[in-house]
């Protein structure tokens, strides 16, 4: 009882801090938007729960990367990289199976308890992104510890026929990604389909030095099909992708020769993922309540060539996921959700190296959460259980005699719970506050790892004796959306019990450092604020303004890792209308100033602080049956050399990318 009582009043001292500013202006209005990936579709501003939806076309205008650099655009998430193509998305200090990922509502796992294995999703075809801050694990059962980002993919809207094209041009990897798509709604029938390709040569650094092997490329298909009857709801989705990374070891120039410095050619080490996923949601329209059965299938190959076609790791891991959720309006002030989940996973190993072995797991879930809404009060809380199942098989290479990991089958069964209010005393004011708890089991690395991973250089050993990960968050933020100004803050502070985490030893196998997975106690806590300022004066300007910090400390004292720095960033919006022909135009130069990271893990470097200048500007234009929308960005507009302190090839000497200039052209036709 003492350490929820700790919690709670540490909320009470916490430092208000900010959200990256980038998309402020979208989060100016996002309380009036309509979110679905909480218990209930409805606004923002009516639940305790940090819930943000951000549009592609406002991720756009920043001109990102990939998806995850898409999602690092948006205030509180931050990504770990390696390299420009392999990066994972970073909510408050966490990351991986720690946080939850969904795809058209159903959990989506890409092997993403390795360091350097990447989000492998492309922002093509996606309609907007939903981010929960805090635990979810009430209604998104394990791995929902930090939080959720939901992406939600586009279906037509509008009756009629539509295609669409875009390419983005990218300066320094002389890069392309482009994609052209179909679709078509009649009144109770949509269809849609989508193809895309990217490609890229290595970057360059702020030194004008080249990051050999950073190259990548990809393919991708995404199609549609739905329709509506009286009394049944069905949108069903298929997506699939080939990506090839090229990936950074720090002896490469030792064995991989520089070939042509703009090769697109993939004959050094890299990862080859191939994913497969097909999904069906229904809704179907009870007397007085709604029954909500999503089901889906997926199939994820990671594969490791270490260069002239040699394939080394070789997994493939499919998944079978269901989620039935009940919603009854019980009377005019009570809502009820009751929701049960399945998953079924199987990992197979087919590669000559084997770093986890083969597996089933399975994971039920079951819950259930009332709504309480008292006039300008809403209250929430909820309770459920679950219950998952690991069990491991006896691998070549892994289980051999004498080894201390052998195959073995763990049940856990977890209870989570949460409970939180949102007071919106006024039209522009809201407060908000919510505690919640998250869990997960240790994934498949944590307990069984047993073998060399040249990505990550190092070989690491895990635990099957690991018990189950869980984490209590309180969360107090408020908001005042007025006519002039726009202020936002948040704090939060999350207390872990049996936090897993990856430590160095003095043990060497063969040249490498083994790391061997343990668990202590552990908190995380900061927050965020920002503000946006519209001087009456200046009818087109705003200014906009932030500041994020994130700590986080094992009970030894030692620091967790990789936590972002502290973060300030200010900027200078410019838009307007001039005619239904120009439309949203605006210009947007942008400074981040990256404050130094010396509060480091065991097996981390300190990081200097660093500055970046950015730019984007945009406009659409009216065409003829649809608009033209161009968008021209520069990122690290000075060419600064730096190291941000959750890439990872800063432990290889490498730098992040140099000056980046993006051009951006999107058309659509309607008819």
């Amino acid at each position: 009882m003492k350490k929820y009582i700790s919690l709670l009043l540490a909320c009470c001292w916490l430092y208000a801090s900010a959200q990256d500013n980038s998309s402020m202006q979208d989060s100016a209005n996002m309380l009036k938007e309509v979110v679905i990936t909480g218990f209930l579709p409805n606004s923002a501003k009516l639940t305790s729960l940090n819930i943000e939806p951000y549009s592609l076309n406002k991720i756009n205008q920043k001109a990102p990367f990939n998806l995850s650099d898409a999602l690092a655009k948006i205030p509180g998430i931050s990504q770990i990289t390696t390299g420009n193509a392999i990066s994972k998305p970073v909510i408050r200090g966490l990351y991986g199976n720690r946080i939850l990922m969904l795809l058209s509502g159903l959990r989506f796992d890409n092997q993403q308890w390795q360091d350097e294995h990447g989000l492998g999703l492309s922002q093509i075809g996606i309609d907007r992104v939903e981010i929960v801050k805090g635990p979810a694990s009430l209604l998104y059962g394990s791995d929902a510890l930090g939080g959720v980002i939901n992406i939600i993919e586009e279906k037509p809207l509008v009756p009629g026929k539509k295609v669409d094209w875009g390419t983005q041009l990218f300066s320094n990897s002389q890069g392309i990604l482009t994609d052209i798509g179909f679709s078509n709604k009649t009144a109770n029938h949509w269809w849609r389909i989508r193809g895309g390709y990217e490609n890229h040569a290595d970057y360059s650094d702020g030194n004008n030095t080249r990051v050999l092997n950073s190259r990548n490329n990809g393919y991708y298909l995404k199609a549609g099909y739905g329709f509506n009857k009286t009394k049944w709801k069905q949108d069903n989705s298929y997506n699939f992708s080939y990506n090839q990374y090229g990936f950074i070891l720090d002896d490469l120039n030792s064995f991989f020769d520089a070939d042509k410095r703009w090769s697109r050619l993939m004959a050094g080490p890299h990862h080859i993922v191939i994913l497969n996923l097909l999904n069906s949601q229904n809704t179907f329209l009870l007397p007085s309540s709604l029954l909500k059965l999503n089901i889906g299938v997926q199939s994820n190959i990671r594969m490791e060539d270490e260069g002239g076609g040699q394939i080394s790791l070789n997994m493939h891991l499919t998944s079978g996921l269901q989620n039935l959720r009940w919603e009854k309006k019980l009377n005019s002030k009570i809502s009820f959700v009751g929701n049960q989940q399945f998953t079924y996973e199987k990992n197979i190993n087919y590669g000559g190296r084997i770093i986890i072995p083969d597996a089933n797991l399975v994971e039920a879930n079951l819950s259930g959460y009332f709504k309480f809404y008292m006039n300008k009060l809403i209250v929430e809380t909820g309770a459920g259980g679950n219950f998952k199942n690991i069990k491991t098989f006896q691998t070549r290479t892994l289980n051999a005699p004498g080894e201390a990991i052998q195959p073995f089958n763990k049940n856990n069964f977890t209870g989570n719970g949460m409970i939180g209010l949102a007071y919106n005393p006024t039209s522009s004011f809201t407060f908000k506050t919510n505690v919640a708890s998250g869990f997960r089991a240790p994934n498949l690395a944590e307990l069984s790892s047993n073998g060399l991973h040249e990505g990550s250089n190092r070989y690491e050993i895990g635990d099957p004796d690991l018990k189950t990960e869980q984490n209590i968050n309180a969360d107090i933020s408020v908001e005042e959306n007025g006519k002039i100004i726009f202020l936002s803050a948040a704090v939060f502070y999350n207390t872990f019990f049996n936090y897993v985490y990856l430590a160095p030893t003095p043990e060497i196998f063969f040249g490498f450092p083994v790391y061997r997975y343990k668990q202590q106690n552990a908190a995380l806590y900061g927050g965020e604020f920002f503000a946006v300022v519209k001087p009456t004066s200046l009818k087109y300007f705003q200014w906009q303004e932030g500041f994020t910090l994130t700590e986080g400390k094992l009970d030894d004292g030692n620091y967790l890792p990789f936590i972002p720095a502290y973060k300030l960033s200010s900027a200078i919006r410019y838009e307007k209308n001039v005619n239904k022909s120009l439309r949203n135009i605006y210009f947007e130069p942008e400074l981040a100033y990256v404050f130094k990271q010396a509060r480091t893990a065991q097996f981390e470097t300190s990081t200097a602080a660093y500055a970046l200048l950015n730019c984007n500007a945009g406009i659409t234009v009216a065409g003829v049956k649809g608009d033209w929308h161009i968008v021209l960005a520069a990122n690290n507009i000075t060419n600064k050399a730096y190291t941000d302190h959750l890439s990872r090839l800063k432990y290889y000497g490498l730098l992040n990318e140099g000056i980046n200039i993006i051009a951006s052209v999107r058309k659509e036709i309607r008819w």
